[in-house]
């Protein structure tokens, strides 16, 4: 072990977790079609143990976020582990990225001869933990929305032993969707709008403190567009079948993807986060930036990541089949993940062996040195709990 791995009081170790792809397209760049490479970092501590905490989130890459980090400091295994569709969700299909984090679980075990494994959902990598941990233990999806493999029924996903869901939303397409836009009529002229509903709009009539009615509207105009989208894309892949094109996929882009209520309303799904700001930054500019939650995607994407009614990756409805010990965390200054999402997180799991904190003046990702009490309080508390199941180093 070099110095400043002593100096850290763990080694990082990275390492490639290989696997063959049965799917009959290709939807990430380079490399060989019938292999899927996923990177990976190992950070161990000196202290041994038959214990691993594993995150994966479906695009982001978190290997140095300073959870991470911290719980390696603080003597427990962690695995973080990129999806194959690291850092571009355009194409992405969760249920292969539930193969690739199945793949990880398997390599753990197997290679590192870790004899228990602890999933850890950040953000967006809740949804995708509890949806791994229910079809690891009730496996039902056979097919990805659109009809296409996975089978994740024959992927032999072997379950974790405990699940801890931080900071994490319920879901990719309910975020999406309570995120959307629903000022704009034209999926192809963003510019066409209705102005009661454009919250950017300083002539709207409709402004914070929004009124109760206004915001059922609101929230009732965004799932409206997200099943317009939907409907769309159903439409699109019937005719690139019968077609005789059934492979084929069509790229398009979603404008207008970060015009939450809450965002401008604090009264809204209240915290202590900051007025008229989200975790990208200005909400006003984010809306529209070339980085909103799916801004450029794909058919067969939409179908399995967004879609409000289609997706299969959805905490609260995954979280009946989970039967392991679960850890809920929440952090009060959350710019991304507010309050309802960790509370109805915690309220699905039906067994009696959950938990759920809220670290008061915590932010998304415990960023910047007035954030590091409360990542230490995170940390303690997952240290806890961990001991307390007999899952902690």
């Amino acid at each position: 072990m070099s110095d400043t791995a002593r100096a850290r009081s763990y080694d990082r170790v990275p390492f490639l977790v290989t696997f063959l792809d049965d799917s009959p397209v290709r939807d990430t760049y380079g490399g060989t079609g019938e292999f899927v490479v996923l990177e990976a970092h190992l950070l161990r501590p000196q202290k041994a143990s038959d214990t691993v905490i594993i995150l994966m989130h479906p695009i982001g890459g978190g290997a140095y976020l300073p959870m991470t980090v911290a719980l390696a400091k603080a003597g427990h295994h962690v695995i973080y582990c990129n999806s194959r569709y690291r850092g571009v969700d355009s194409a992405l299909i969760m249920e292969k990225v539930t193969q690739d984090l199945g793949a990880c679980v398997r390599h753990a075990k197997e290679k590192f001869g870790y004899s228990k494994v602890v999933l850890a959902g950040w953000s967006g990598g809740g949804a995708l933990s509890a949806f791994y941990q229910a079809q690891a233990e009730n496996p039902t999806v056979t097919r990805t929305p659109a009809g296409d493999f996975p089978d994740l029924t024959a992927s032999g996903l072997i379950p974790a032993d405990g699940l801890m869901l931080l900071a994490a939303h319920v879901s990719r397409h309910q975020t999406l969707t309570e995120w959307m836009d629903p000022s704009l009529l034209d999926e192809h002229d963003p510019s066409v709008r209705d102005p009661e509903l454009d919250l950017y709009n300083p002539e709207n009539p409709n402004q914070p403190p929004y009124s109760q009615e206004f915001l059922e509207r609101y929230r009732e105009a965004q799932i409206a567009r997200n099943r317009r989208i939907t409907a769309w894309v159903k439409a699109k892949l019937a005719a690139l079948k019968a077609a005789g094109r059934p492979h084929d996929e069509f790229g398009f882009v979603v404008h207008g993807t970060m015009a939450d209520p809450r965002w401008l309303d604090p009264s809204v799904d209240p915290n202590d986060r900051r007025p008229n700001w989200c975790y990208q930054g200005d909400p006003r500019v984010v809306n529209m930036s070339p980085v909103g939650l799916a801004r450029f995607t794909t058919l067969r994407s939409w179908l399995s990541q967004w879609s409000y009614d289609e997706a299969h990756a959805d905490a609260e409805r995954c979280a009946p089949d989970v039967s392991v010990p679960v850890l809920v965390i929440g952090n009060s200054a959350d710019d991304a993940c507010t309050p309802s999402h960790t509370r109805r997180i915690f309220a699905a799991f039906t067994h009696e062996d959950k938990e759920i904190h809220e670290i008061k003046g915590a932010t998304h990702y415990y960023m910047g040195p007035d954030q590091l009490p409360h990542l230490q309080e995170a940390v303690g508390l997952v240290g806890d709990w961990l001991g307390r199941h007999g899952l902690s180093a």
